[in-house]
């Protein structure tokens, strides 16, 4: 299947990443090369550092960005300070990250992500590591409860991880068909009219398989730090999760003083380091949701390094 990518608020984020035509860039999750090449194609001297843990986006991205200032690179975008370390580079001018999973993913029947197609339980964004049919087969229901109510917001978390364990006891859930059904199972029935009831789970179940959240944690530190000054860091989230961990990340780059609100003067000498680009996210506008369903959940919030 070819690595199709329609980039998400794609004029939003070069606009916010305001590129210089000398500067140094990196796309952080660059997929299929959507974002990735239209920074390319803006720079002349400068330089555009493509990193994407999955191998497949490697390969197309590279093949479509050759010939262009940039250089793609397989690894996980919380580890780009070594990887531009590796390369000699120690500051950049920009840095974007578009979050979650591809299309591509998705729209890859044996990649396991989506409950669509019934394919090998699978969902690594790496192709290594634990697999989601050893993960849902292996942790205890307390466990898989957890997974299922904090990274899929799932109210029924509890109920769905009784059934998974319940089910796994008589066969190992294998498949991503065999994981909806026991998610179905799982859900009361009235609620099982609901558009996509095994949504939440599935999202749940990917984060934990390729710890999505402590990856992003760690990624967004890296990236400010990186930056030089004036340099923008623009992210695009799909959920709630993410959104909510980038909004009080950037506000604590943006806070100055952190002496008690009863100290008469600021005795700290802190200083703000960074300023909002945008104070409320950004989202894609009606003529993009009608070109790209994907585009729904999407919000983009950008900040700059003073």
């Amino acid at each position: 299947m070819e690595f199709s990518h329609i980039p998400v608020l794609l004029n939003e984020c070069i606009e916010g990443l305001d590129i210089k035509p000398d500067g140094i860039y990196i796309d952080g999750t660059c997929g299929g090369a959507g974002h990735s090449l239209e920074i390319a194609k803006r720079l002349d001297t400068g330089l555009l550092i493509g990193i994407d843990r999955d191998p497949d986006a490697v390969k197309t991205a590279s093949e479509r960005l050759s010939g262009l200032p940039a250089r793609v690179v397989r690894g996980n975008y919380d580890e780009m300070d070594t990887i531009a370390a590796d390369m000699g580079i120690h500051e950049v001018n920009g840095i974007l990250l578009d979050l979650g999973v591809s299309s591509y993913q998705l729209d890859t029947p044996e990649r396991g992500f989506s409950y669509h197609s019934d394919a090998p339980l699978d969902m690594r964004m790496s192709k290594e590591g634990v697999t989601a049919a050893e993960l849902v087969n292996s942790l205890s229901k307390e466990e898989l409860a957890r997974i299922l109510y904090e990274y899929g917001e799932e109210k029924f978390a509890f109920r769905i991880a009784e059934e998974i364990v319940k089910r796994r006891a008589v066969s190992p859930i294998q498949t991503t068909s065999e994981l909806s059904e026991a998610v179905k199972a799982g859900i009361p029935a009235k609620f099982r009219r609901e558009k996509n009831p095994c949504k939440k789970s599935f999202q749940a179940i990917r984060i934990a398989v390729n710890r999505e959240l402590e990856h992003l944690s760690d990624a967004l530190d890296k990236a400010f730090e990186l930056l030089g000054a004036g340099g923008r860091l623009c992210v695009i989230t799909f959920h709630s999760l993410e959104d909510r961990m980038v909004k009080q990340r950037f506000a604590g780059y943006c806070k100055g003083c952190t002496c008690p609100p009863d100290f008469p003067v600021c005795i700290c000498g802190n200083t703000p380091r960074g300023a909002l680009v945008n104070r409320k996210p950004i989202e894609a506008d009606t003529d993009e949701l009608e070109r790209n369903l994907r585009s729904r959940s999407a919000k983009l919030r950008i900040i700059e390094k003073i």
